[in-house]
C-alpha cells in the first residue's frame, strides 16, 4: 500500500509506492557509462596545463605546483557560478513609478562567493566507487580542508555529480565547492527544525536520535563501521538513496574527526554491484551553517534511476518506487 512518509529532517514529503518497480518498464536501470578517453581527459594526470592554475594539491613526493605528481587538487572552475566579492556591493531594487508598482518584486543581489572543483585523483574513472578506498579517504580529507579555507562564508556546499545524467560536465569524477554569502532555504528549514528538536528534548540532537533509533530498528541499515552509520533514509525520495552519518554527532563535516570515507566507499561500490555500474548520482555534504550548533553533519547520496516527472516539479512532492527497507536490504546483500 502506497504511504506518505515525512522526512524527520527537512520536513520533505514522499509517496513511497513500492509496487510501481513492478509495472512493465517500472523497474530501475542503470546502463554502464562509456569510459574515459585519458588523452581528452582535462582532469588526468600530466594534463594540468588544460585547468586553471591550482589553488591547492596533495604531493606526497613533493614536486612543482600546476605539475604531475598529485594525489587530489583543487583548481578555481573555468566558468564560475559566483564572482568574488566586491567592495560596496549591495541590493539592486527598482524604484517605484508613478502608479505604485512595488519595487520589491524585482530585487537582485550579486551572486558573490567562491566556486572550486576539486579532482578527486589523477585517474580517468567516472565514479568515486572505482577509485581505491585510500584515495577516496584523501579526497574526503581535502573536501574539508577547502571547507575550512571559506569558513567564514554564511555557507558552504560541497557537492559531487557523477556521469552526466546527473549533471556532470565532465566525466572524471570531481566534487565542486560552491561558498555562499547565504543561507539556502532548505539548509535554513533544516537548521531551524534541529534546533527545535533540541529545545524541545532539552539538549538532544536530531540526526543523533534518528541514527540511534535506526540502528535500533535495523530495517533501513546498510552497513556500519566504527566510524559511521550508512542507511536508507526513511523519506527517501528517490530509489536506493543512501546517508552516511557519523557515530557521534558533529555539527561540522570540516571540524577535525572521522570522515565515514571508507564506508561511503563500501556504500557506493555496493550501488554499483546491484545496479550492475555505477550509477548516475548525485552527491552532498550537508554541514552546520554559520552560527549554527544544533546540527549533525551527514553526506546525502541521490542515484538518478528515474526521472523527475510532472509531480515532483509541480508540488516539490517526490514518487519512490523503491521502498527505502527494500532498498536496504538489497544493498546488504550486494
Amino acid at each position: 500500500m502506497p504511504e506518505l512518509r515525512i522526512d524527520p529532517l527537512s520536513g520533505h514529503r514522499t509517496i513511497v509506492a513500492g509496487e510501481r518497480s513492478r509495472r512493465p518498464g517500472g523497474e530501475p536501470r542503470c546502463t554502464p557509462a562509456d569510459p574515459i578517453d585519458p588523452s581528452g581527459d582535462p582532469f588526468a594526470e600530466g594534463h594540468e596545463d588544460r585547468t586553471p592554475p591550482e589553488l591547492y594539491a596533495v604531493r606526497p613526493g613533493g614536486g612543482a605546483a600546476n605539475g604531475p605528481g598529485w594525489t587530489v587538487r583543487v583548481v578555481p572552475n573555468l566558468y564560475p557560478a559566483l564572482d568574488p566579492p566586491r567592495e560596496g556591493a549591495a541590493a539592486v531594487v527598482e524604484e517605484p513609478e508613478e502608479g505604485g508598482r512595488l519595487p520589491e518584486l524585482f530585487a537582485t543581489l550579486p551572486a558573490t562567493g567562491a566556486h572550486e572543483v576539486i579532482i578527486n585523483g589523477p585517474q580517468s574513472v567516472l565514479s568515486l566507487a572505482e577509485l581505491p578506498v585510500e584515495q577516496v579517504i584523501g579526497a574526503l580529507e581535502v573536501w574539508r580542508a577547502r571547507m575550512r579555507v571559506h569558513s567564514d562564508a554564511a555557507y558552504v556546499q560541497l557537492i559531487v555529480n557523477e556521469r552526466r545524467e546527473a549533471g556532470a560536465s565532465l566525466p572524471h569524477t570531481h566534487a565542486q565547492l560552491y561558498a555562499l554569502d547565504f543561507v539556502p532555504a532548505a539548509i535554513a528549514r533544516e537548521r531551524e527544525r534541529a534546533a527545535a528538536y533540541t529545545t524541545r528534548t532539552m539538549g538532544q540532537n536530531l540526526l543523533g536520535d534518528l541514527v540511534a533509533e535506526e540502528v535500533r530498528r535495523r530495517e533501513r541499515i546498510v552497513a556500519i563501521d566504527e566510524e559511521a552509520v550508512l542507511l536508507a533514509p526513511f523519506g527517501s525520495r528517490l530509489p536506493f538513496q543512501l546517508m552516511l552519518a557519523p557515530r557521534t554527532p558533529r555539527a561540522r563535516f570540516e571540524e577535525d574527526g572521522p570522515t565515514g570515507a571508507a564506508l561511503l566507499h563500501d556504500g557506493l561500490q555496493r550501488l554499483a554491484r546491484r545496479l550492475g555500474s555505477s550509477p548516475p548520482l548525485n552527491m552532498w555534504v550537508r554541514t552546520a551553517p554559520r552560527g549554527a550548533g544544533d546540527f549533525s553533519w551527514r553526506i546525502d547520496v541521490m542515484p538518478r534511476l528515474t526521472h523527475l516527472a510532472g509531480l515532483e516539479l509541480s508540488t516539490d512532492l517526490n514518487l519512490n518506487i523503491v521502498a527505502p527497507e527494500d532498498a536496504a536490504r538489497m544493498l546488504r546483500e550486494a
